[in-house]
């Protein structure tokens, strides 16, 4: 110890002596230091300019499991293994040349008993000197809690599956590595399932059961994936994901689908009760260069979907052209609305003929969409969303609009022989819009006088009408509107709802005319019920409109058996209103 002796000073009174000198004791402060540094329970050392340990204390000798004086003239990077990678190397010279300020990172580092220990390193330079300060904690506690706590953050308490997050973490890091360059496939598959009839599973038997069911389930679809390594997640609910990284093609997931559906088909016995369960799987393979893991699970969705429409206990491959035609269904639905706004529908409209005179009687008026993209679009792409959607009622009300302001110009212009417009009503229209009164506004609106219009209302929805739908027809029928059953013959055929109905047209099905082609053997049964149906309609004071009239064989042999009207591409494809305007003038054909 260094002890330095402090004069004392004259008081200025003759050179007297002043207090008796003192001697201050100043402990060394490199040997504090030292001391400090051997006896922290930190693990530390001081490493030179050139990476080598200057000294090591206690600690980090057993942190490492060695005498730290062996630790001397080592290089502090061969232990802590920051070599490993270039980054953190390249960081830690510049720690060392002084020109960073501090190193971070967190290594595995290696016990001479081959024990592993995780370890957080710090590498900071120390004030006035040229050596830097490694200091080395144990963090393997801290980082085995935390994948304790990853771990059930990860997974599905009830069956013990990763669980939806771990899955897209999975899917994410398989879509990013996934290249065919290394000699993997560069493809990626999911089967994604649902169990059918489960809900119904756990509402009778209690949520227990189902829970046990579910770890069942589990067990059955670990044991199809376990022979190729895939992973199992269950996504929530009744739905479970496979995961196939690396896939060597569709076969391959076909088959793993196959083996989940023959697992999944024999029975399982819980709660003491023998349990039957199926599943519907969508299955999905592609390249994954190119491929998002929410796009990929968006048609792994789509595809378990069609599995579940088309009759459940199956699996379904993901078909491209199928989901096309789903896309462009979903965008014409969002759109429905809107375009009626826009003014991008129109009418066109076919005759309705005699079938003895040639003379034309009527026109239904038939509605197309101009869509700005795909272009005119017929009836049969749309009608069914709108009635889905409920955009029919608005589109129902223009098209009725449109075609009686239409009807009231061909009245005007052929006053003698005015012709009746016949529009199509959906049963969606009935129920959810007071019809009678959109029909009576339009009527008073354009002039046109309500016997000159005609509602079609297809087959199932008359013959089934009770209520206020009833009321509706009846209303205007008084009105003096003319009801048609529309495609007759082919929904309930209960003739008896025709005497207790406001019907005064049976339009007959396509499928009775076709019979009546020359080109085609006779069938005598055809001839016979049309015969009938039409005879009992003129009983009853209905008038008999034969649809998809396509030859004079036809239109004679209707004709001659009583059957009123015709209408069909013999006498005009659907028209616009012009066209129909020039028929009037100078007729169809004889």
């Amino acid at each position: 110890m260094r002890e330095r002796a402090v004069s004392g000073t004259l008081d200025g009174q003759g050179g007297a002596p002043g207090p008796t000198p003192t001697v201050v004791t100043q402990r060394n402060e490199s040997s504090d230091f030292r001391a400090a540094f051997n006896a922290a329970q930190l693990a530390m050392a001081v490493v030179g300019r050139d990476g080598l340990v200057r000294t090591a204390n206690h600690a980090l000798g057993a942190l490492l499991g060695t005498d730290p004086a062996r630790l001397a003239d080592a290089p502090a990077a061969e232990f802590t293994g920051l070599r490993e990678d270039s980054r953190t190397w390249s960081a830690y010279r510049e720690v060392l040349l002084g020109r960073r300020e501090r190193l971070h990172c967190t290594r595995r580092l290696k016990h001479t008993g081959g024990q592993g220990v995780w370890a957080e390193v710090i590498v900071t330079p120390l004030p006035d000197s040229c050596d830097t300060l490694l200091s080395v904690a144990d963090i393997s506690d801290r980082r085995d809690l935390r994948a304790r706590l990853r771990h059930l953050r990860m997974h599905d308490p009830v069956t013990r599956l990763p669980n939806r997050s771990l899955f897209f973490e999975r899917l994410t890091t398989a879509l990013a590595t996934a290249s065919a360059a290394d000699g993997g496939t560069g493809r990626i598959g999911v089967c994604y399932l649902d169990l059918d009839g489960f809900k119904a599973i756990n509402d009778t038997l209690g949520h227990r059961a189902g829970d046990r069911l579910l770890g069942a389930v589990a067990r059955r679809l670990s044991e199809c994936a376990a022979p190729g390594g895939h992973l199992v997640a269950r996504l929530g609910g009744d739905e479970f994901a496979l995961l196939v990284e690396e896939s060597a093609g569709t076969e391959q997931l076909v088959e793993l689908a196959a083996c989940v559906q023959d697992r999944l088909q024999r029975p399982f016995e819980v709660a003491g009760q023998r349990l039957s369960v199926s599943a519907s799987i969508g299955v999905v393979e592609r390249p994954a260069a190119g491929t998002h893991a929410t796009e990929l699970m968006q048609a792994a969705d789509t595809t378990l979907y069609w599995a579940k429409a088309d009759g459940k206990a199956r699996w379904t491959l993901f078909d491209p052209e199928r989901n096309a035609h789903r896309m462009t269904r979903q965008a014409l639905s969002s759109t429905l609305r809107p375009a009626v706004e826009r003014g991008e529908f129109v009418l066109q409209y076919q005759p309705l003929v005699g079938l003895v005179d040639g003379v034309v009687r009527g026109v239904e008026a038939l509605v197309r969409w101009r869509h700005p993209q795909l272009g005119m679009l017929p009836p049969n792409r749309f009608i069914g969303l709108a009635e889905e959607t409920g955009a029919i009622v608005p589109l129902g009300r223009w098209v009725l609009g449109t075609a009686c302001r239409q009807a009231r110009l061909w009245q005007l212009a052929h006053p003698a022989e005015p012709i009746v417009v016949s529009v199509n009503v959906a049963v969606r229209q009935v129920w959810d819009s007071d019809l009678v009164s959109d029909v009576a506004a339009i009527l008073a609106e354009t002039g046109l006088p309500p016997r000159l219009l005609q509602l079609e209302l297809t087959e199932s929805a008359v013959m089934g009408s009770a209520g206020r739908p009833l009321q509706q027809l009846r209303q205007l029928s008084d009105m003096g509107v003319a009801i048609a059953i529309d495609d007759f013959g082919t929904g309930y055929s209960n003739l008896a709802y025709l005497s207790r109905l406001p019907v005064s047209t049976l339009k007959l099905d396509g499928s009775f005319v076709r019979g009546f082609r020359a080109e085609e053997p006779p069938n005598p049964a055809d001839e016979t019920i049309v015969e009938a149906l039409v005879q009992l309609a003129h009983r009853l004071g209905i008038t008999v409109t034969a649809e998809c009239v396509e030859s004079a064989e036809q239109a004679e042999r209707l004709g001659r058996i009583g059957c009123d009207t015709g209408q069909g591409w013999f006498y005009s494809r659907p028209v616009p209103a012009d066209s129909i305007s020039s028929l009037l003038t100078t007729g169809v054909r004889p």
